[in-house]
């Protein structure tokens, strides 16, 4: 018996251990909050095709060669924003501030990169990560959609 009592007290603390971090550990692994907020609806605001044209700013045919030297792109863009206010705001620094960052963001990718609706989605994911920080802080840009996309040889 005197053998068996050190594995025993060893067993004993492994399993108290464990189920002490299991019970500190449990709203952590199964995502349950205090204050209920993950539970809360979020309401989705449709819009309306008038509302929709309200709140979005068009570039259209914008040319630019790519990484590879060979090939030019003219791209068309829809830029919804989240009101009447920011998509003035956005009018006024699209020359100045959206069309470099399109350049570069363009300027980067090569034509493999563009190819078909997985690299237009990169291409828009990666415009709306970086125009989004050039407004505002309570403006927004809510999608960036290609209406127009031409890629050729030159």
């Amino acid at each position: 018996m005197k053998k068996m009592m050190p594995w025993l007290v060893t067993i004993l603390l492994s399993v108290v251990l464990i189920a002490v971090v299991a019970w500190f550990m449990w709203p952590t692994i199964m995502g349950s909050t205090k204050d209920g907020s993950a539970n809360k609806e979020v309401e989705v605001k449709h819009l309306s095709a008038d509302e929709r044209v309200e709140v979005t700013s068009e570039l259209k045919d914008f040319k630019r060669n790519l990484k590879d030297s060979n090939k030019v792109v003219v791209v068309s863009f829809a830029f919804q924003l989240d009101s009447k206010k920011t998509k003035e705001d956005f009018d006024k620094v699209i020359e100045i501030e959206v069309k470099p960052i399109i350049n570069r963001a363009l300027a980067d990718m090569t034509a493999e990169e563009l190819n078909g609706s997985k690299g237009e989605d990169l291409l828009e994911s990666k415009l709306l990560n970086e125009i989004n920080p050039i407004l505002d802080k309570e403006q927004k840009l809510v999608k960036v959609e290609i209406t127009a996309f031409i890629m050729t040889n030159i």
